[in-house]
């Protein structure tokens, strides 16, 4: 029997990808109107247990927005700069 018969296959992992952690609108939401803030960024999501020290922040669109917010983040969703727009904030990309 050939040996590609013989071996297991294994999946292939792409060496140049990027992984985000996924924060939502609604989480945004919540955690200005909990703390009272205008700007989040990445030290005031890692101050809140969000996300670690080195990990990309991606912001997505699910949930609803009410509040003006100043958000800064490593990428964001189409939905989501739509929602912060909308909503007369702004977003900035590091």
């Amino acid at each position: 029997m050939p040996i590609q018969r013989r071996l297991p296959k294994f999946g292939f992992k792409n060496i140049n990808r990027i992984e985000y952690k996924a924060i939502n609108i609604g989480v945004l939401e919540a955690l200005a109107t909990g703390k009272n803030l205008t700007k989040i960024g990445l030290e005031e999501l890692r101050e809140a247990g969000f996300v670690s020290k080195s990990a990309l922040v991606k912001i997505l669109g699910k949930g609803t927005l009410t509040k003006k917010l100043d958000v800064e983040a490593h990428a964001f969703s189409k939905s989501a700069e739509e929602a912060i727009t909308a909503a007369g904030g702004t977003i900035t990309k590091l």
